[in-house]
């Protein structure tokens, strides 16, 4: 179809959010926004942008920062790695090339965190460097424009879509061209109930023609929901101080901080923390009592789904931090990186 990058970026160009990475193309600006967006919606992620932007205005002052900063600041969004990456990248962007954003995509392509999707998103805007994006607005469109049932998430279909994308980008004006491809993914061909008969393809599409809106894109795997139980030990002393442990595991919410936790593979009754191991050996020979259970805390991520207790213990005497806790003031929490799990329930 030789008129579809000009059908879609006349359509872009008419139906364009006003978003503020849009209005710039510091490198820099244009990477904390793609990262942020990563599995956010917009709507979501733009806070998170401000904040960084306005905490964080050029990437050495993001280098310098404290990564318990760093994470606090990400507190909410999820997918926690993203700014372990974030983190990464800008002090390798600071040491290992003198603060200068890489220019081409190849180079883009090397940093920590950075996978082809996001290099050529950078590459394109920022430098007007032909590289095709493909995300999942792009799967959805072409998927359905070109009537392409090879799935998406298998290795044969992954290499399908970035030549196909490759094949429609117009070479002179790809930043422009990308941005409007996804924009149309993300407002026009959208997941559900698209408005096909406004559509701008609507003659062109295979989809719509052939009544596959509802079956296109194809994914092949479906993904395996983990379920896990953790039991939380809310432990106050005489002085108001309570412990908490970074979690330093390659698992969920790694360099966030969290309580004393018992998990299980299946739902036990919490009133059982107050005899586990763990406990015990936090309070020592104090003597210590069971104030309060939550109700189950349920939380969603997107391969697993957690169920919580807050079980609220108090002891007679005072904690100590050990190798594994650092004792923390109650008054004092919210300053630190938290699950959102956990600070839903603490703080609303």
């Amino acid at each position: 179809m030789t008129d579809f990058s000009q059908k879609i970026t006349t359509w872009y160009k008419k139906n364009k959010r006003d978003l503020p990475w849009r209005n710039t193309q510091d490198p820099y600006k244009i990477w904390l926004s793609e990262i942020i967006l990563q599995q956010t919606r917009v709507e979501q992620g733009m806070s998170y942008y401000f904040a960084f932007t306005e905490n964080y205005p050029t990437i050495k002052h993001l280098a310098k920062a404290p990564i318990g900063e760093v994470m606090k600041t990400w507190q909410g969004l999820g997918y926690y790695s993203r700014a372990r990456n974030i983190y990464a990248t800008a002090n390798t962007v600071v040491n290992e090339h003198k603060s200068v954003f890489p220019t081409t995509y190849d180079e883009i392509l090397k940093l920590k965190g950075i996978g082809p999707y996001t290099a050529a998103a950078i590459a394109s805007f920022c430098y007007n460097e032909a590289q095709a994006v493909v995300d999942g607005n792009v799967y959805r469109v072409l998927s359905r424009v070109f009537g392409i049932d090879t799935p998406i998430d298998s290795t044969a279909g992954k290499k399908q879509f970035q030549q196909l994308a490759t094949e429609v980008l117009n070479k002179k004006k790809p930043g422009l061209h990308n941005q409007a491809i996804m924009e149309f993914g993300a407002l026009q061909c959208k997941p559900q109930n698209p408005d096909c008969e406004i559509c701008p393809l609507n003659t062109d599409c295979v989809a719509f023609a052939e009544d596959r809106i509802g079956v296109l894109p194809v994914k092949e795997k479906k993904t395996k929901v983990r379920t896990r139980y953790f039991y939380y030990l809310l432990i106050e002393d005489a002085k108001k101080n309570t412990l908490l442990r970074k979690r330093t595991a390659k698992d969920i919410w790694t360099e966030l901080f969290e309580f004393p936790m018992i998990e299980s593979d299946k739902e036990l009754k919490p009133e059982k923390a107050m005899n586990d191991p763990l406990l015990k050996k936090i309070a020592g020979k104090q003597k210590y009592s069971l104030t309060k259970i939550s109700t189950v805390q349920k939380h969603q991520l997107s391969h697993q789904t957690l169920y919580a207790h807050f079980v609220h213990i108090k002891t007679d005497g005072t904690l100590e931090a050990t190798d594994d806790f650092i004792l923390t003031k109650m008054k004092d929490i919210k300053q630190f990186a938290l699950p959102r799990l956990i600070d839903r329930y603490l703080f609303g």
